[in-house]
């Protein structure tokens, strides 16, 4: 009767054990059941070990899912790359909760320089020389993505300087364009990116001094 008893109860464990693995697995696999759940993992991923740790099967490892399930969703690791680097770019440069950062030049190039900063702790080494450049020789997405980016950037900052009603009106002329200024602005934030320095107090000097 024992034996009978403890086969019972064991059966009764394996079908609770088989049912928790079940339920894990499933759970598991939900996590790469979208694009926004991958390139979390690659956002991880990146976080940890740097953009060259991305790979299909980093990423497969990563959500504890086969390789072949991340490409159902990405043809290639350039494809993958491209996705992860635009939403890195997304959530570094969300919309600021304050509306004057879009209608003050200076207050815009705080924030911008805030969220720089922001980017470079979050994602330590995305805004070096060698990432900014690891795409050069190649026609990726990724690339095409973060040009993208940087093209938002600067129209953004032409439109608060045809916007910002405190900018002297003699400043801007056919000779001396909002976008030539944009130009030189965004030109020293990427400068600021490469050099991994955070402080705006330089380019905040230039704009006041030429600005208002």
């Amino acid at each position: 009767m024992n034996s009978v008893y403890f086969q019972h109860e064991q059966c009764s464990f394996n079908k609770i054990t088989n049912a928790t693995i079940l339920k894990r697995s499933e759970f598991v696999n939900h996590l790469a059941t979208s694009k926004d759940d991958i390139l979390a993992a690659s956002r991880e991923l990146i976080k940890d070990n740097g953009w060259t740790a991305v790979s299909i099967r980093a990423v497969a490892s990563r959500c504890s899912v086969s390789a072949g399930t991340i490409y159902n969703y990405y043809e290639s690791k350039s494809d993958l790359l491209g996705d992860t680097i635009e939403s890195i770019w997304r959530e570094i440069f969300f919309n600021p909760e304050d509306e004057q950062a879009f209608n003050d030049v200076a207050a815009c190039i705080s924030w911008i320089y805030k969220r720089l900063e922001y980017g470079n702790e979050q994602f330590p080494g995305f805004f070096s020389l060698h990432s900014l450049g690891f795409m050069k020789d190649e026609k990726t997405d990724g690339k095409k993505k973060m040009l993208q980016t940087w093209g938002h950037i600067l129209n953004g900052l032409c439109d608060i300087l045809k916007n910002d009603p405190k900018i002297r009106p003699d400043v801007f002329d056919e000779q001396f364009t909002e976008k030539q200024f944009a130009d030189i602005l965004f030109s020293l934030i990427l400068v600021s990116m490469i050099r991994q320095d955070y402080n705006p107090s330089s380019i905040l000097m230039l704009i006041n001094k030429t600005l208002y």
